[in-house]
Order: structure tokens, then sequence, then C-alpha cells
């Protein structure tokens, strides 16, 4: 039979059959992915063929082939991989500009991440019923950043309701991820979006201003028959996986469309004579903002946060 892996918890995967119904799965012997170093074999959204070993059992026989995923180093921060989730039509990245605070930097490698894996993001800023006058300005300067350079970006407030019925909208017969900082209220606001979840939440820490882990293991879940959504673990950092230097700038709308700009075929936008990027960024066409997180991808390495 084939499916797609709803849950996972490393050791066992919750599978839909294309007959909708749920079978609980273990891998048939030992697995690895060729051309993968990941802490997970499979991961949710994978579609894959498994035999039935029971009334709601199965045993998983193959991984078929992935549109696309979403890849970052592992927690550890050794060499390994941990894969996301995989076949997405949209990644949703929760914002907040505090309790916690989400740093642009950290923004712009998960988009860096999705646009290698051609996976559209919308920018989810919540929270903003928390936010004092100045930081309402802060966050319209924010939203302008990037959406001067195509990406979606909706305001939202978990709490009062405000933008649930537009993110709603959004997320109809697609596959959306769902990915943020621990605290960032994805959870609270998959619950506003569909209240029969019931799914827990877990209150601020005031010490630190940091979440806590609520999400133990991705899952998809279907909301209102119209589509799907994968609730993801927080995440702390974002090591970026498999893009070569030369290729990050590809991955920022506004300096892709200058590339032809510099001087050299392979500039890297540095220190290079004659750079095309450097010279927009000087007169404003590109933010300082946006070349600096670039600057901290690709000469920073570890910074990851």
């Amino acid at each position: 039979m084939k499916g797609r892996v709803m849950k996972s918890t490393g050791l066992r995967y919750r599978v839909l059959s294309e007959e909708n119904k749920l079978y609980d799965c273990r891998l048939k012997g030992s697995w690895k992915i060729k051309g993968f170093d990941a802490t997970n074999p499979l991961c949710v959204g994978d579609k894959v063929q498994f035999d039935i070993s029971g009334a709601t059992e199965g045993m998983i026989t193959e991984l078929l082939p992935r549109e696309n995923y979403i890849i970052r180093k592992a927690t550890n921060l050794s060499r390994q991989e941990h894969i996301l989730a995989s076949n997405i039509d949209q990644a949703i990245l929760t914002v907040t500009l505090i309790q916690p605070k989400t740093s642009l930097g950290f923004i712009d490698r998960f988009l860096v991440t999705a646009g290698a894996y051609h996976i559209p993001v919308t920018l989810v800023f919540n929270k903003i019923d928390l936010l004092a006058e100045d930081e309402l300005i802060l966050l319209e300067k924010i939203i302008s950043i990037y959406t001067s350079v195509g990406y979606s970006c909706l305001k939202l407030s978990a709490k009062t309701g405000e933008g649930i019925p537009l993110l709603k909208k959004s997320l109809e017969k697609k596959y959306n991820l769902f990915s943020g900082h621990s605290g960032s209220g994805k959870t609270s606001i998959l619950n506003g979006i569909c209240p029969e979840l019931h799914l827990k939440t877990a209150p601020i820490s005031n010490y630190h201003e940091k979440g806590t882990h609520c999400t133990t293991f991705a899952e998809m879940v279907e909301i209102s028959d119209t589509g799907y959504v994968i609730d993801t673990p927080g995440i702390k950092e974002l090591g970026l996986v498999d893009i070569p230097l030369e290729e990050i700038s590809h991955y920022f709308p506004e300096m892709r469309d200058r590339l032809g700009d510099c001087r050299f075929n392979n500039c890297l936008h540095i220190h290079e004579p004659k750079c095309g990027i450097r010279k927009a960024v000087e007169n404003g066409t590109i933010t300082r903002e946006r070349y600096e997180s670039y600057l901290s991808i690709a000469v920073g390495g570890d910074n990851r946060k």
C-alpha cells in the first residue's frame, strides 16, 4: 500500500493510506538514505510504500521520491542533519518581536533554506497585541523589508484572533509546514485555526523570556477538510545544509536580480571591487539589514541564532 507519514516519533510512524485509514508502522530493517547523514531516515510528509501486518499496523518498505523538504543541522551541532518535513506546498514561519524575540538573521536563514528547495514562505508576525507603539513601528519596518522583496507577511494575534481567518484561508488545499522558535505561538495559532485539535500550550519563562517545547514530535493534522498543517517542535538554532557559499546570494531575491551588475561572475559580494550588490546596499536599493544577514550566513559560519 501507499501512504503519507503523518507523525514520527523516531521509532514508529503513523501513516495515512490512500484509502484514508491510519496505520501504526515500523521501518523494515535499518534504513540509511543515500546522500543523507540524517538523524531521521523518514519525516512527516514523506510518501511511503508499506505492507500491512495487522488490522492497524504495518511495515514501511520503501520511501517514495520527495518533491522537496526542509532540512537543518541537528540540534547537537554535529555534522548530522535533521529533516523537518517533506512534500510541502507552503511554509509558515511564526515570528515574534518579543516573548521571545525572533532575529532577522533567523528569519533569513529560514527563507534561504526554504528557497533552496523551492518552498514558498509566509511570515506570520504573532503577538501583535503585546506590542507597544514603538514596537508596532518597528514591526511595520520589518514587514516592509520582506514585502518589498516578494515575501507574504501577515500580522496576527493568537490571543485575540486577529488575522486567524486570513491565515486559515491561505492554508486551504495545501500541505503547510508551521515552524518558528519555541514560544512563538505556533500551537496557539493552530488551536485558533482549528479549536477541536485541543493542542497543548505552555507559558513563556518570565526569567529567560523564552518558550518551552510543547510539540515533542512533528505531526501532520487535517484542518477543516480543506488542508493539512505540520506542527513541528520549536527551533532554537538553524544551521544551513549543503548550500555552497557562491550560491547563497541566489536565495536573496533582491540580490539575485542584480547578480549581473557585479564585475566578476564569481563575486561573493564581500570585498570584491565593483560589486553591484554592495553598491545597491550603499544607495539603499538593498536594505542593510538583509545584507548583514547575508554576511552572517556567508562569513559567520557557525552563527546560527
